[in-house]
C-alpha cells in the first residue's frame, strides 16, 4: 500500500521563524542526498574556533535563501511584475541549489580538494545530474542560475549586489556568531525591491536599509570571515590536506575515507569536467557528493598518529586548536622577517628546511562591499527615474564602495614567536 506524503512542510528556522516548502518538486529536491549532504558542511568552516556558536550548516543557509526568494517573488508579483508559476518555482530551485557544489568546510578548502574548479562549476555539474534524475524539470532553474535566461532580474536575485544569498548569509552568520554589526534588515530590503527594464531596483525609501546592508557586509568580512584566527585555523587545515596529499603521492598508505582518498590520490582539475578527462564528470560527482566535513575530521583525527612528523604535528595542532600565530597588516611582510622565522621553525621543530613552508607562510586577503563586476544597484526615485546608489547616497561614493582592501597575513608556530 502506498502512503501519501504531505510535502508542504513547515520548518522552524531560528532566524526567520516558520518557513514553508513551497512545492512538491522542491520538497523532493530537498530530500535528495545531494542536498541532504549540506547538513554536514559547515557554513563558516572553522569560524567556530573563534565564535563557538558558528556551527550552522550550508543546508540551513540554502533553506533560508529559499525562504527569502519566496518572499521576494511574492513582493515583486504584488507590485505588478509578471512572473509565471514556472519561473517562480525555477527561481526558488536555483537559489536552493546555488551552494550545492560546496565541499567540506566551504570556502576554506575550495582549491585544496579540487584545484581550479569553483564551487559554482560543481554546483552546475550537480544541477545537471539532478535535472537528469528529475526528468528535465530543472532546465529553467539551471538557465536562471547561469544567467542565460532572458529575464535577467531572476538571475540577479540569485547572484547580484543584493541577492537572496547575501541577504541570508549576512543575517544568519550574524545570528550564529553573535556579531550584531552584520545583522541586516532583509525583510525591509525585500519589500523595497522592484523591477525596471528587466533589472532589480530598490525603491528610494529603502536606501538607508541598503546602505546598512553594504556596511554590514564589509564589517562581517573583517570581523568574521577574515578574522585573523579564522585565517590561521583554515590555513592550517589547508596545510594538513596538502601534506596528506604529498605523503600519499610518496607511496605511503594513509587512512582516509574513500571519497577523500579519491581526491587526495588524484589531481582533479578543470579538464576532468569534460568528456575527454581522465575521470568522467559522473565519477567526480559520485565521489564529491559523498564528501563532507566528517571525512576531513575523521581522517585528520587518525593522522595525529601518522609516522610522518609534519602530518602528525599539523593534524594534532588542528584537532586540539593549537593554532599557528598569525599577524595581519596593510603592507607585505619583508623577506628578511619570513626567512628569520623559517630558520627558527627549522631549528625548533628539527625538520628539513624544505618542509618549513608548512609552518611559516604568508598570503593576502581582500574584500570590497560593492562588486563593480555585478549589476549596479539602481535606486527607483519618486519621479519614476532610476539612478545609481553612488549618485543618490550621501554616505558612499563609488571609489569607496568598490575599492578592494587588501591585507597581508603571516603564519608561524607560536613557540618561535620573536
Amino acid at each position: 500500500m502506498a502512503y501519501l506524503t504531505n510535502k508542504r512542510k513547515i520548518i522552524n528556522d531560528p532566524v526567520y521563524g516558520f518557513i514553508s516548502i513551497p512545492s512538491d518538486l522542491i520538497y523532493d529536491i530537498i530530500q535528495h542526498p545531494y542536498v541532504q549532504r549540506l547538513r554536514n558542511v559547515r557554513q563558516l568552516g572553522l569560524t567556530s574556533f573563534v565564535y563557538p556558536g558558528a556551527n550552522h550548516s550550508r543546508f540551513q543557509h540554502c533553506l533560508g535563501a529559499l525562504h527569502l526568494m519566496d518572499n521576494a517573488l511574492k513582493t515583486l508579483k504584488g507590485k505588478g511584475v509578471d512572473i509565471s508559476p514556472e519561473e517562480e518555482e525555477a527561481a526558488m530551485i536555483a537559489i536552493l541549489l546555488h551552494d550545492i557544489g560546496h565541499g567540506p568546510f566551504s570556502h576554506a578548502l575550495e582549491n585544496s580538494i579540487i584545484r581550479g574548479i569553483s564551487h559554482e562549476d560543481l554546483s552546475l555539474l550537480l544541477m545537471e545530474k539532478l535535472n537528469e534524475e528529475f526528468g528535465g524539470k530543472l532546465r529553467l532553474a539551471i538557465d536562471i542560475f547561469r544567467g542565460s535566461y532572458e529575464r535577467k532580474f531572476l538571475h540577479e536575485l540569485i547572484s547580484g549586489q543584493m541577492d537572496m544569498d547575501r541577504l541570508d548569509y549576512l543575517r544568519r552568520d550574524s545570528f550564529f556568531t553573535g556579531v550584531i554589526e552584520g545583522s541586516v534588515g532583509s525583510d525591509r530590503i525585500i519589500r523595497m525591491l522592484s523591477v525596471v527594464n528587466d533589472s532589480l531596483v530598490m525603491d528610494e525609501k529603502g536606501i538607508y536599509s541598503l546602505e546598512k546592508f553594504l556596511i554590514a557586509r564589509r564589517l562581517m568580512y573583517w570581523q568574521v570571515y577574515m578574522h585573523k584566527t579564522v585565517l590561521s585555523s583554515e590555513s592550517l587545515l589547508v596545510k594538513v590536506l596538502s601534506r596528506a596529499r604529498e605523503v600519499m603521492h610518496q607511496g605511503v598508505e594513509l587512512f582516509t575515507t574513500p571519497a577523500l582518498g579519491f581526491f587526495l590520490k588524484n589531481n582533479i582539475g578543470p579538464a576532468d569536467l569534460s568528456p575527454a578527462g581522465l575521470f568522467s564528470p559522473g565519477i567526480i560527482a559520485a565521489n564529491f557528493t559523498r564528501l563532507d566535513d566528517t571525512d576531513i575530521l575523521a581522517s585528520a583525527k587518525y593522522w595525529t598518529d601518522s609516522s610522518d612528523f609534519v602530518l602528525s604535528d599539523l593534524s594534532r595542532r588542528l584537532m586540539t586548536r593549537n593554532l599557528l600565530s598569525v599577524e595581519l597588516q596593510n603592507e607585505p611582510f619583508t623577506a628578511g622577517r619570513i626567512d628569520k622565522l623559517t630558520g627558527a621553525a627549522v631549528k625548533y621543530l628539527k625538520i628539513d628546511p624544505a618542509l618549513a613552508g608548512y609552518y611559516v607562510f604568508s598570503g593576502t586577503v581582500s574584500n570590497r562591499a560593492y562588486a563593480p563586476d555585478s549589476p549596479e544597484v539602481m535606486i527607483l526615485l519618486k519621479n519614476g527615474t532610476t539612478a545609481d546608489i553612488t549618485e543618490v547616497s550621501d554616505m558612499f561614493e563609488h571609489r569607496l564602495l568598490s575599492e578592494r582592501i587588501t591585507k597581508y597575513y603571516l603564519c608561524y608556530p607560536k613557540e618561535i614567536k620573536q
